[in-house]
């Protein structure tokens, strides 16, 4: 079916495509729920402001409160869009309160304290919120300080890239990538022993800055290498073929299980620690770093985490199918900081919201549960300028397209590139209103 499409039509596909995701929830319209609830969630991104605008809309009388010190909302898929040159670093900016509904409640400062029994959390200005509910979605934080030698201010200078810091940084990324596609020389792409938000993100800036350099004819004056911890270059088996497929007609190298640990930027040499723990030295002419990633220290802290697993990086303990906290059923975890084995992106926060909305309205209605969370990820895996594979997959790693038998997920289209540069983010703006 794909190829008797033009391409006006596929762009009306990829445009429909939004609208339908924009209109799917709009048009369920639903009675309110009559309640004195105290709601607090914990953190204002993609997760908890889609969540907020729904509870606003269900609730009638609920005490809803955000709390989050944030004052730009980033739009994260953006960001390898502004680190390979192809978007501005204002592309991912919005500010947090243009997405916020009336009637919510927001406190502008980080929670420092949350103390799951008394159901209290403090605010790092001192300020105590009781709950009924609690839902927490602070998203991640990154470590850099987890690799030796590093720090934010060597972004954009002597080689070095790190996109996933913010737009600022993105966009020092494509300074030094630019420089790179331009002299040649070895380039370094890496990704963290940890879970990490959007996993395709290291690959996809490999394809773009290798893409960049192709069509810039400078392509042979380089060497790429990707070092990752992993034994595998993506979680989905069919998909890690894939990719290795394509590294290997592209002249990418690998160099697996080898961890990112240290880096002497004077000398442009990165070491890794190799599957023996053996530390191996790079040379490089360009680096990109992306670093360990954890629990925000308040979740850490809180005794909310997983005790028997993902023990240094401190997700929260929860269900995977209802979100819920196995140990404390009136707190939900959402987004980044969920500890289940999949759904550390964008597209998972939407499929998420409507289980976390779900189990708040079960809770206040004492009914069972309706909506449940299959692991649903989506990754748009940006090979070329232009192309892309729409990947999307759940808990048990089997592909699930939303365009069956018209985008096929293992194949580098137009129409896939399409849906990441047009439809994703007018889906995402819908979500944050709570329409997605």
């Amino acid at each position: 079916m794909l190829n008797m499409l033009n391409r006006r039509q596929l762009l009306s596909l990829a445009a429909g495509g939004a609208a339908l995701a924009t209109l799917a929830d709009a048009d369920k319209a639903q009675a309110q729920v009559a309640s004195k609830a105290r709601i607090v969630i914990i953190g204002a991104g993609a997760g908890g402001t889609a969540l907020a605008n729904r509870l606003v809309s269900r609730l009638d009388g609920a005490q809803i409160t955000i709390v989050d010190p944030r004052k730009d909302h980033l739009y994260q898929p953006g960001l390898s869009l502004v680190a390979a040159g192809l978007k501005p670093a204002n592309y991912v900016v919005s500010k947090t309160t243009d997405w916020l509904p009336k009637g919510v409640t927001l406190i502008a400062e980080k929670a420092a304290e949350i103390d799951a029994e008394a159901q209290v959390v403090t605010t790092e200005g001192g300020q105590k919120l009781e709950y009924d509910f609690l839902v927490v979605a602070p998203g991640l934080v990154l470590d850099h300080d987890a690799i030796d030698g590093f720090s934010l201010d060597m972004v954009g200078e002597n080689g070095i890239g790190a996109l996933y810091a913010g737009p600022q940084y993105a966009a020092a990324t494509w300074k030094a990538a630019q420089k790179f596609s331009e002299t040649g020389g070895v380039g370094l792409f890496t990704r963290p022993a940890t879970e990490m938000k959007c996993a395709g993100a290291p690959l996809k800036h490999t394809f773009l800055i290798e893409d960049i350099m192709r069509t810039a004819g400078t392509r042979g004056k380089a060497e790429f290498v990707y070092a990752a911890p992993q034994g595998a270059l993506f979680g989905v088996p069919i998909v890690a073929e894939k990719v290795r497929m394509i590294f290997g007609q592209r002249g990418i190298d690998t160099r697996m299980k080898h961890t990112l640990r240290s880096i002497d930027a004077g000398a442009k040499k990165a070491t890794f620690a190799d599957a023996d723990g053996i530390d191996v030295e790079m040379e490089y002419d360009y680096l990109h770093v992306i670093p360990p990633q954890r629990a925000p220290e308040v979740i850490r802290q809180s005794g909310l985490s997983w005790a028997d697993k993902w023990t240094d990086q401190g997700w929260v303990e929860c269900h995977k199918e209802s979100l819920r906290h196995l140990r404390y059923d009136n707190i939900w975890a959402l987004g980044d900081v969920a500890g289940v084995p999949k759904g550390k992106t964008a597209a998972s926060v939407k499929w998420q919201v409507p289980v976390v909305e779900d189990g708040i309205l079960a809770a206040i209605e004492g009914r069972d549960l309706r909506e449940t969370y299959t692991g649903y990820t989506s990754c748009p895996m940006i090979t070329r300028v232009g192309r892309a594979m729409l990947i999307e997959f759940d808990y048990n790693n089997n592909l699930v397209p939303s365009f069956p038998g018209v985008i096929a997920p293992l194949e580098e289209l137009w129409i896939s590139w399409l849906m990441k540069e047009v439809a994703l983010k007018a889906t995402y703006n819908a979500m944050l209103r709570g329409r997605a």
